[in-house]
């Protein structure tokens, strides 16, 4: 009995192990810390701000959001993942917000 169990388990590992998230861009990684945005976000966990993953789930298949959060990012706002509010990143610069944000909405 503890054979077929374990088999079972062997059988299944491959199923959970592709069911991880993909690895996340590095280069996207590193201008987010550059931006100062790793402050407040994560990919999977929510810290001050959401999880970039949630974000994405939230507002994929709506294209017309991208240029609202980047607007969002650079001028700051708040009342829409809870009472925080979210500082603006007027230095970052809006082109490297919007590369940010597009990278962000395209995570699984």
């Amino acid at each position: 009995m503890k054979a077929k169990a374990l088999t079972l388990c062997f059988a299944l590992l491959p199923s959970i192990t592709l069911a991880a998230p993909p690895p996340v861009d590095p280069a996207m990684l590193e201008l987010a810390d550059q931006s100062r945005c790793l402050t407040c976000h994560d990919v999977d966990e929510t810290l001050r701000g959401p999880a970039w993953r949630d974000v994405a789930k939230r507002y994929r298949g709506q294209p017309e959001v991208e240029e609202i959060l980047v607007k969002k990012v650079y001028e700051g706002g708040g009342g829409v993942w809870g009472n925080d509010y979210m500082s603006a990143n007027k230095r970052a610069g809006i082109d490297n917000i919007r590369v940010l944000v597009r990278w962000i909405l395209t995570l699984p």
